[in-house]
């Protein structure tokens, strides 16, 4: 039997900031929350963290320290935190990642082990960046993976619907938050 977890990833007020397109993202994505906790299914919010003075930042990775300049993810900053309109219940669980992928640098593998967790279904932002590197290192995990489509959001509308649509299904079941709901059992969002 497979046991799954819904990961919300990187949904922290600074990148909705940057990322939010007004068609209503954060409320989808409040609706797959709720179903998955009416469900049973765990809830597992991925925040990326960086200490003060950056000493996870080296000076070849070009992608953090575009990171750095925009003042992106210093752990304990306003703007890292998870958005409000989404955040943690009691019993949901929050993993700090250090990198891309929401199991670099964390201890979601040990989370999802403890629990035994074989199955992932991904939602965040970015589509490019988190979703498609725990994808890739889910897979490489073994693990059932499930991507919820509009549970996702990049900043370029063409790159993430080529990723869905094309890319994506190659390795994982993609899906609407609606059909993944009405898998579940689960009610559909009023909205």
């Amino acid at each position: 039997m497979t046991s799954s977890a819904l990961l919300v990833m990187d949904v922290q007020r600074d990148v909705v900031a940057l990322a939010d397109d007004g068609s209503g993202y954060l409320p989808r994505l409040r609706g797959a929350i709720d179903g998955a906790r009416a469900s049973g299914i765990p809830v597992i919010y991925v925040v990326m963290g960086l200490r003060p003075g950056d000493p996870e930042v080296g000076p070849r990775s070009k992608v953090m320290a575009g990171v750095l300049r925009a003042g992106l993810f210093t752990e304990g900053a306003p703007g890292s935190e998870i958005h409000p309109d989404i955040a943690p219940r009691q019993g949901d669980v929050q993993v700090t990642k250090r990198r891309g992928s929401a199991f670099s640098g964390s201890d979601l593998d040990l989370v999802l082990r403890a629990r035994g967790v074989d199955s992932l279904v991904l939602t965040g932002i970015a589509t490019s960046a988190v979703v498609l590197s725990t994808l890739w290192h889910a897979v490489d995990l073994d693990l059932g993976v499930t991507v919820l489509a509009d549970g996702c959001l990049d900043t370029d509308p063409e790159v993430h619907r080529m990723l869905v649509e094309r890319l994506f299904p190659q390795w994982a079941d993609v899906v609407t938050i609606a059909d993944w709901l009405s898998a579940i059992g689960a009610p559909r969002p009023l909205s």
